[in-house]
């Protein structure tokens, strides 16, 4: 049986109330209308420790167009650039066959003291040349806490970038590293390294045990290039069903002056693609590949930006006071999910969705009917997601615009 919750109504700035309202005690409900959830032993909601943190990195590369003597490569895209998609396996217990961005869970290894040695002398404590931190929201309640660990030798800062590169050399040979003397310079786009002599045997020995990259970064003489990596934002895992597996990942963005050449390691990742977000959109839409949430909302978000230098501007500027964090909530309608987005009028911040989700016998299009202030996005099915954004960020982010289906696809 689903469980629902009935979101608590708030005032309007006329003075009315948006929402469902709270039915009284013992109240049978009538149809269509939310209900509330049995109560849950608290004890039950994860805590920091099932929660895994993990790193994923955007890669964004300049397509220049070809010279008239070029061989005929595939047509630079509207927006001036692509993202690297990685399919990942059907064997994968996560996400199987979906395309993500590389990335991966963070590994005690990538907190190491051992990294003093290779970024120093040039950067070390507390910030490793990174500037500033952006601050960060409160948690949601029943969350953990985005802090520091206790007694980690690098900042969460450092380690979750050094497992964004890490985790795209093992998944798809990119070396985002740069040499120890050259110090970083983020006014330009990075460059990818060429990879190593004896790839496949290096990224064997990275997988078994991360550490390696340690010392594959010391073989080179390089440190990873932690300041390439520009902070984008968080996600972490809705409930939808008991035992799912959740995720606190940090997204960063890095722009490349050019695509580097990529090499599926052919267990995780079978295939790749360089692909721009409407691109992506059409491909996703027309079935040819799957997209998780996320990634689809972050694809449309990323289409907001007419060219690289745009979006590296972007970044560059410092436009982000505050990094935003997010768990959608997962509403159930009649006939599709909805993950509300915080900004939403249905969203609550609420512990007790931390391990429930809304429902309701009411059909989306009546949902939506009823609100006026969204940031959410409807699954309709499999290949069709809208995006619903009537908010604007308080943050400087960059918000999707609104995104809805053609009839033909429902």
């Amino acid at each position: 049986m689903t469980r629902a919750w009935v979101p608590k109504p708030r005032k309007t700035a006329g003075g009315g109330r948006t929402g469902a309202q709270e039915l009284p005690p013992r109240q049978n409900p009538e149809p269509g209308s939310l209900t509330p959830p049995p109560a849950m032993n608290g004890s039950l909601r994860p805590g920091a420790s099932s929660w895994r943190r993990a790193a994923t990195m955007v890669l964004a590369a300049g397509w220049a167009r070809p010279g008239p003597a070029a061989p005929s490569p595939p047509p630079p895209p509207a927006e001036g650039f692509r993202l690297l998609l990685l399919q990942r396996s059907e064997s994968q217990g996560f996400l199987p066959g979906a395309h993500v961005f590389p990335g991966g869970v963070l590994d005690k290894a990538d907190h190491s003291a051992d990294w003093l040695r290779l970024f120093a002398p040039h950067h070390g404590p507390p910030r490793f040349g990174l500037g500033p931190p952006l601050s960060r929201p409160a948690s949601f309640p029943g969350l953990p806490d985005p802090a520091d660990e206790d007694g980690a030798a690098l900042p969460n800062d450092v380690a979750s970038r050094i497992c964004a590169i890490r985790e795209a050399f093992e998944e798809a040979g990119v070396l985002l590293l740069r040499p120890r003397d050259a110090l970083p310079t983020a006014a330009e786009p990075a460059r990818a390294l060429a990879p190593p002599p004896g790839l496949d045997a290096w990224r064997d020995r990275v997988r078994r045990d991360p550490r390696h990259f340690l010392s594959l970064c010391a073989h080179l003489d390089c440190t990873p290039d932690i300041w390439a990596l520009h902070d984008w934002g968080g996600w972490l895992t809705p409930f939808t069903r008991s035992g799912g597996r959740r995720f606190n990942t940090a997204f960063f963005l890095c722009c490349l002056r050019e695509p580097p050449p990529v090499y599926p390691d052919l267990t995780e990742v079978v295939s790749c693609q360089w692909s721009s977000p409407s691109e992506t959109t059409e491909s996703f839409i027309s079935k040819k590949m799957w997209l998780a949430p996320p990634q689809f909302y972050e694809i449309r978000r990323l289409g907001n930006f007419a060219s690289l230098s745009d979006l590296h501007k972007f970044c560059l500027d410092g436009a982000l006071e505050e990094m935003e964090r997010w768990l959608p909530i997962t509403f159930l309608t009649a006939d599709a999910m909805l993950q509300l987005l915080p900004g939403d009028e249905l969203y609550l911040e609420d512990s007790d969705f931390v391990e429930n989700v809304m429902s309701t016998e009411k059909k989306t299009g009546e949902i939506m009917k009823e609100g006026k202030t969204f940031h959410r996005m409807v699954l309709h099915s499999r290949h069709v997601y809208s995006v619903h954004v009537t908010v604007q960020s308080k943050h400087k982010h960059v918000y999707p615009k609104t995104y809805i289906v053609s009839q033909s696809h429902l």
